[in-house]
Parts: C-alpha cells; structure tokens; sequence
C-alpha cells in the first residue's frame, strides 16, 4: 500500500494546481506560493505549498494548501473515533481551501480532499480518506445552491447512489453551529474515515469530488462576483464571516488536528477571512434580503 503513496501525492499537488491557476484567472492576479519544509526535531515532519491570494480584484483572501506529514502519534481529533489506534504514529496528506470572495453576493467557498494512514506498531496499516466541499453564501440564490448540490451529486453518483443522500446529511450535520443552532451555509457534501470497497474505489471517489470543485464553484462565482452592492451588503457579509470563524475554531477537526499536531499555524489558520465583525444580538430587518438567507438558506434543505 505505501507504494501508492507517491500517486496520492501526485494527484493532490496536480489538484492544487489546477484550482490555483483557474482562480487566478479569474481574479487576475496569480497566487503566491509558499512552499515550507518542517524542520528536523519539530513534532510533525513533512513539507507542503500554501497558495494564497490576498488583496485581490475578485478574492479579499483565497488560500489553497497543500501539505504532506508524518508524526509519532495520532493526535486526538483523529482518533476520537477510533481508540484503538490510540498511540499510533501516522502519515497525512491532502489539499484544503477557502476562498473568500470581496463581493457579499458571491459565496465563500470550502473544499477539502485528504489520506490518512495509521501506523500502529503491532497490527497492518489503516488507511481512510476524507474530504467534501460545501458553500456558505451572504444571500441566497436558489440556482446557486441547487448547481452546487447538483456537482456534488453528480461527483459521487459513479461511487453508488447512497453516497451523496448520506453525505450530503453528514455535511449538514457536521458543518452546524451547535452553540447558534444554526448551519454554517447551505453544505454540500463531507465523509470521513473512508475506505469502503477499498483503495482503488475510495481514491477514485476522492479524485471525483477533487476533480468537481471548479465546476461546481467557478460558475457561481463568475455570476455574481460584479453583482452591485454597498455599505449595507459589506457590513451583512462581514457579520455573517463571524460565524465563519466561529465554526473553524470552535468546531472544525481539522483545524484541530492542525492545532493538535504540532502543524504549521499560518497554513491551517489560512482560512481565517481578513476580516470578520460581531455585534451583540444583531438580527436583519424581517422581510429583508439578509432575513431571507437565514429563513431560506440557512437551513436543511433537500437542494436536488
């Protein structure tokens, strides 16, 4: 199995290219590259490139890393569903993005593709993968969410016509806000600890739902990232990023992993927006465009 390392590495840094590149010419600008490289006697050992766009005609922040690890032990995010790989040192690797538009219409956007293995000392390897993407938009559009939903489904459909009711539930379930009650966005799709069938049919379907990212985003994005707006959409999109953050430090396991392993701070904390706000019970007036996200869309909903 290690021999199809390399492929998964190849693959994932291919993916991060591509992703990069497109988006680029989308906003004009290229992404910065950051390529780092773990220093010997650090907890965690590795190297990655951290792709990152700040300041942009289209994006005010958009950070695509790619990272590839090996460590002694497990941190707890990773094993808190499996205790019997509690101690076992493991090897991970993966791309990860966030991009964060300037335009309230256009939607923040996350994707994530990544392998796993555990290593225990007495028993074979264990190996899973995860990943997902979904989308948390300012104010709602029906077709919006209803493409995007339809690329998910469409990604997974070749892996079993289970795959995208269930993840498509685990997404909604995952990316909520228990202390607001409330969803993240309008989901999309997240799995995790997969490797049903085995490799070949678990990396095919990480591929699929990699390979989907730019036809399920790039067409909202090019709709509406010259949408007209003023004051009052910019001060509804930063209110609504304060969640954003809220989620990712409070909730997210892999900013916990991250976090807990001893990774790199500046590439995990790259989803952060620039900038966010918070205001004490703030509510949009009832009937409202920004009333409408959070009665409409901001909730569970079969899109497809």
């Amino acid at each position: 199995m290690q021999s199809r390392v390399p492929e998964v590495r190849g693959w994932l840094q291919g993916l991060q290219q591509r992703i990069a590149q497109a988006m680029g010419e989308v906003d004009g600008r290229p992404f910065a590259a950051d390529t780092w490289r773990k220093d010997p006697g650090e907890p965690l050992q590795g190297d990655g490139v951290t792709m990152i766009l700040e300041g942009g005609t289209v994006f005010e922040r958009a950070g695509c890393g790619f990272s590839h690890v090996t460590g002694p032990r497990l941190p707890p995010s990773a094993t808190q569903h499996r205790p019997e790989l509690v101690g076992a040192a493991f090897e991970a690797m993966g791309v990860s993005l966030v991009f964060h538009p300037r335009n309230p219409y256009a939607p923040t956007v996350h994707m994530n593709v990544r392998m796993l293995a555990a290593l225990p000392q007495d028993a074979e390897p264990v190996y899973w993968f995860g990943g997902g993407m979904d989308l948390t938009p300012y104010y709602g559009f029906e077709e919006d969410a209803r493409h995007f939903h339809a690329s998910c489904r469409d990604a997974l459909a070749p892996f079993g016509g289970d795959k995208y009711p269930r993840f498509k539930a685990w997404c909604d379930d995952y990316f909520f806000l228990k202390h607001r009650n409330e969803p993240r966005g309008v989901g999309g799709i997240f799995f995790d600890d997969h490797f049903e069938g085995g490799f070949e049919p678990s990396f095919g379907m990480l591929r699929s739902v990699g390979d989907a990212f730019l036809p399920a985003y790039q067409p909202i994005l090019q709709r509406r990232k010259d949408t007209p707006c003023g004051e009052t959409e910019r001060q509804w999109q930063l209110l609504r990023r304060g969640r954003y953050v809220e989620f990712n430090l409070v909730w997210d396991r892999g900013t916990h992993f991250g976090l807990q392993s001893g990774g790199r701070t500046e590439s995990i904390l790259m989803s952060m927006p620039p900038l966010a706000s918070w205001a004490y019970q703030a509510a949009p007036v009832p009937g409202s465009p920004e009333a409408e996200l959070l009665e409409r869309f901001v909730v569970r909903r079969d899109w497809v």
